[in-house]
């Protein structure tokens, strides 16, 4: 049996050539979250087009579940094989019904061994990315030191976005063609009862097949991997795509092995095409963070989800969860919703730094924050927006992903971003009628903390600063009128 983010040849390889197998469309999993209407789309394409391909050998089910797909194929679950899924509500099922379950695939590294290295160490990224790339053999020497002498270029990979320009100037991204299958899916969509999708409908933005997924990557390393490097934190608002993989969702869906995502940008590398820079960016967000977030998911138990070392409880206001754009006169947080209204994705700075810091200074919850991620981006799954909205975005964890919250003003967006020129709002000002309310947010945020994290060495000069502050009472009271409204 193959669930829908275990649809590459790498979940199959150990199969008889004729044994048959089980792919689930469950409306049930839809229906009980309100997701995004493209990612509701990519999932069943992406499942038809691998049942499509396995032709005789596909047991395709529609049906309400996962046990009535089995109950109405006549399976016995104790006779069906499972690669280990990728939510503990899964895993459970799966072991509940008796099935066989093989190892996780689709990750660099077993959780076990990850286990053992962990140990009783506080966990670092720095120090398993580095681990990482000696056990891999990933731009190391023989000695096991790293090519160049440098493990990290992410102090050189911080570039704001070129002057003058609305576009990085790079060739489109690679996109697919739809095809009957696609046309089905939207058909079917649009008849759906009983089922509420958030955002656009729009021609499919991303890989849905294998074959797809090689010409994304393919595209990728050849127009836009040089530039990824130094201008991986960058924002422009007429460019969503800047130099960013977009592979991120055929990863998630199974259809790339990690592996051969850096393997393809570390050859470009080799061959001259790239800098190492570039290379090594990849390498640090796949087989670094992206396999960290997987593997502490596990690591930190199914409890992590519920952290909120905070208080945070503010309900997350519907112009924000129904991704009303439109409604919104700040241009970053406008930008960003629209990215998700129309095609349920934006970058990872984005994210973290425009989406995850406004739900982090408006004290959002973070159990719902982070499903609001999972359910509104193509590539978002509980593994991967668990550890990146509850403890990297929202410091919910109260600081076992990161040293201290990611809470930044209107002066980190002016630099980074494009969004200041032309706003409503001035990032320098932070009372009065043209207040950026990341700007003003900001210190809110630590005012309403300051007893959690005046105690963080890390915070100790944006602390004090505060304390400088001749208009602290205005601005407070100022951003609590604000309320759950749209800035």
């Amino acid at each position: 049996m193959l669930f829908a983010d275990q649809l590459g040849p790498h979940f199959t390889t150990d199969l008889d050539p004729d044994e048959q197998v089980l792919l689930v469309e469950s409306r049930q999993a839809f229906a009980r979250r309100r997701v995004h209407r493209q990612k509701a789309h990519l999932l069943l394409s992406a499942l038809r087009h691998r049942a499509a391909e396995l032709g005789d050998r596909a047991v395709h089910v529609q049906a309400s579940s996962y046990g009535e797909a089995l109950r109405q194929a006549g399976i016995d679950p104790r006779t069906v094989t499972v690669v280990d899924p990728t939510s503990y509500a899964a895993r459970r099922w799966a072991r509940d019904q008796g099935m066989t379950v093989l190892p996780a695939r689709g990750f660099t590294m077993g959780e076990n061994e990850f286990q053992a290295w962990l140990g009783t160490r506080r966990p670092v990224l720095e120090d398993f990315y580095r681990h990482q790339r000696r056990r891999l053999d990933l731009l190391v020497q023989p000695d096991g030191e790293p090519e160049t002498g440098r493990w990290n270029f992410d102090a050189d990979n911080r570039l704001p976005p070129p002057k003058g320009q609305r576009t990085l100037g790079l060739p489109h991204p690679w996109s697919p063609t739809e095809d009957a299958i696609d046309a089905v899916v939207r058909r079917d969509l649009d008849a759906w009862d009983g089922v509420t999708l958030v955002g656009v409908d729009a021609p499919r933005t991303f890989a849905a097949t294998r074959a797809e997924a090689l010409a994304a990557l393919d595209d990728f390393v050849q127009h836009r991997l040089a530039q990824f490097g130094p201008y991986e934190d960058a924002v422009l608002r007429d460019d969503w795509a800047m130099a960013h993989s977009l592979l991120s969702v055929p990863m998630n869906l199974g259809l790339l092995d990690p592996l051969e995502v850096v393997d393809a940008a570390v050859a470009a590398y080799r061959a001259g095409d790239v800098p190492l820079q570039s290379a090594e960016a990849v390498a640090r967000q796949v087989v670094g963070w992206r396999e960290w977030a997987w593997q502490l998911y596990w690591a930190l138990g199914e409890e992590y989800a519920d952290g909120n070392a905070l208080g945070a409880n503010a309900p997350i206001p519907s112009w924000f969860a129904d991704l009303d754009a439109d409604d919104v006169r700040a241009s970053c947080l406008r930008s960003a919703l629209a990215d998700v209204r129309d095609r349920g994705w934006s970058h990872h700075i984005v994210r973290l730094m425009v989406l995850g810091n406004w739900a982090l200074q408006r004290g959002y919850d973070p159990r719902a924050t982070a499903a609001w991620f999972r359910d509104s981006f193509v590539d978002g799954y509980d593994w991967v927006m668990v550890t990146n909205v509850v403890g990297m975005a929202l410091y919910a964890d109260g600081g076992r992903m990161a040293t201290k919250p990611y809470a930044a003003g209107g002066a980190y967006l002016n630099r980074m971003t494009d969004h200041c020129k032309g706003c409503a709002y001035s990032p320098s000002t932070r009372v009065g009628a043209t207040a950026c309310p990341f700007t003003a947010g900001y210190w809110a945020f630590l005012d309403r903390n300051a007893d959690a994290l005046r105690g963080n060495h890390r915070l100790a000069q944006p602390y004090a600063g505060l304390a400088r502050l001749a208009d602290r009472g205005a601005l407070v009271a100022q951003e609590a009128a604000r309320g759950t409204a749209a800035p």
